[in-house]
């Protein structure tokens, strides 16, 4: 049905009504240092995913060990409330990862303990998304869940989230605080903020995270991590078949870009009832680490997309310009450039608001912050009601913002407007203001999520208060192999995975 002028009106309202923008005033965080790693770092966290994995595969480590050295750190560093569950049947689990690689059994991950977000579902345990409600648990692994055991990885926990993953921390009335390892008074960012504190204080190698408007880049900007947003389709949520109406995908949080590729290739691949399927990549992912990326062309772009704006700040803006000059060192060539954005905010609104009354409807007696039944209300009044024309705008938009592409490979943007928030910056506040302060924040990494496309948060340096800054690398439909290479070899001269907080 063609859009009436009614209902652009209606849209247009809704739209510019919840992505008023305003600035977030922060204090300064105290000053931190990091710690440079051994050549030959000990057997555990340090190693990574796939060190870990190797390590397990020549007996150098039993599963049992690192799980056990995984549940301790989350023991030890437990302020931090990184997770809302720890699951201490890991441990049987490793023990029987242990006698599977004693008789020579191989996988991927097999033995190697991981994180997972508080919105996916595992077996026995429940789903609360950070909601107060009479959950019960659930009876079968999510799809996530199924291939991370398919792989032989050990799920040594949920991580801490926000209410249905709206806002870019990781905080909630009913479920705790998560706090940023390189300073406990600041968000590790959000909605997949536990995955992120979890990797960065070393609980585990690599963890999980979802992103419907950047809330697994978010969240490894702010703690200096990679993280992918895989393009639409090509992680299945199942058994959310259209998870968020097509802006939410889940995706990898690690240290390395190695580690980061090994587990979306083991999240790759489509459920038969999704409504969004890609086939799985010609090459794995971490095969992509290991080429070079050949001489790409990169559009550096501080633009926001139309109506939304935040103040970006000078050392998020120095941080992302050194890092356009360390890639034409590189020998990229690397020039400013702005994708047309349109009024993509449209594709967004009705999308994610219907997506969170969706959620919240199919809770068992849900008790929720104002905030986020006000999401959930507009929603269920106007979401749904818009959201055919949301979707049915898809070709438009990627036409549109895909012009970019034709001039480009690559699209290099700050992922964040701002350092890293205070905990507790929006207590208290209301829809309105918590959604203005938000979008002022965090105004670049969403647009990627309404054209479905693939994006890679890369670490770009600290703050002089030494709070973490990270850059994206957005790519064209189902590129992120692009992405991933060229992360690799930035990290090569970067050399970000030799930083930890003390």
């Amino acid at each position: 049905m063609p859009c009436s002028p009614i209902r652009r009106r209606v849209a247009w309202r809704i739209w510019s009504r919840a992505l008023i923008t305003a600035q977030s005033s922060l204090r300064p965080a105290r000053t931190l240092s990091f710690v440079r790693t051994n050549d030959t770092p000990e057997v555990g966290v340090e190693l990574g995913l796939a060190g870990q994995a190797d390590a397990l595969r020549k007996g150098a480590v039993s599963s049992v060990e690192l799980v056990e050295a995984s549940l301790d750190a989350v023991r030890r560093q437990e302020s931090l409330g990184a997770f809302r569950v720890v699951r201490e049947a890991a441990v049987e689990e490793a023990r029987e990862a242990d006698k599977r690689l004693a008789e020579g059994e191989r996988l991927p991950l097999l033995g190697v303990p991981v994180a997972i977000k508080d919105d996916t579902d595992i077996e026995g345990e429940t789903t609360p998304f950070a909601v107060a409600g009479d959950h019960e648990p659930v009876k079968r692994d999510g799809e996530v869940v199924r291939k991370l055991r398919a792989a032989g990885a050990i799920v040594v926990g949920k991580t801490t989230t926000c209410e249905i993953g709206l806002w870019p921390f990781s905080e909630s009335p009913e479920y705790g605080i998560a706090r940023n390892p390189w300073n406990p008074e600041y968000t590790p960012g959000g909605s997949s903020g536990g995955s992120a504190a979890a990797v960065a204080a070393g609980m585990v190698a690599g963890a999980v995270g979802s992103d419907g408007a950047g809330s697994i880049r978010i969240p490894a900007a702010w703690t200096g991590l990679v993280g992918i947003k895989p393009q639409r389709g090509r992680v299945s949520g199942y058994p959310h078949t259209d998870p968020f109406n097509g802006i939410t995908v889940w995706g990898p949080l690690a240290r390395s870009v190695k580690d980061a590729a090994l587990m979306l290739d083991v999240l790759s691949g489509s459920h038969p009832e999704d409504v969004y399927q890609v086939g799985r990549p010609v090459l794995p992912f971490v095969d992509a680490t290991r080429r070079e990326p050949g001489r790409l062309r990169i559009a550096v772009s501080y633009r926001t997309a139309f109506g939304v704006s935040g103040k970006l700040d000078p050392e998020i803006r120095a941080a992302v310009e050194r890092i356009s000059r360390r890639l034409t060192e590189l020998g990229h060539k690397v020039f400013p450039a702005d994708p047309d954005y349109g009024l993509v905010g449209l594709g967004l609104i009705p999308r994610g608001t219907a997506g969170v009354a969706d959620w919240l409807d199919a809770m068992p007696n849900p008790r929720p912050e104002a905030r986020t039944e006000a999401e959930a209300r507009i929603g269920r009044v106007l979401g749904k009601r818009l959201l055919p024309l949301a979707k049915r705008m898809d070709p438009y938009l990627q036409k549109k913002v895909g012009r970019i592409f034709r001039f480009a490979d690559v699209v290099l943007t700050p992922t964040t407007a701002q350092p890293p928030l205070k905990v507790g910056a929006f207590d208290g506040a209301g829809y309105q203001k918590t959604q203005s302060g938000v979008a002022a924040a965090c105004p670049y990494a969403w647009t990627w999520n309404v054209l479905g496309w693939p994006g890679v948060n890369v670490p770009a340096g600290f703050t002089k208060s030494g709070l973490p800054i990270g850059a994206q690398l957005l790519g064209h439909d189902s590129d992120e192999a692009t992405l991933i290479s060229l992360a690799a070899q930035l990290e090569a001269v970067e050399r970000w995975t030799e930083r930890r907080p003390r």
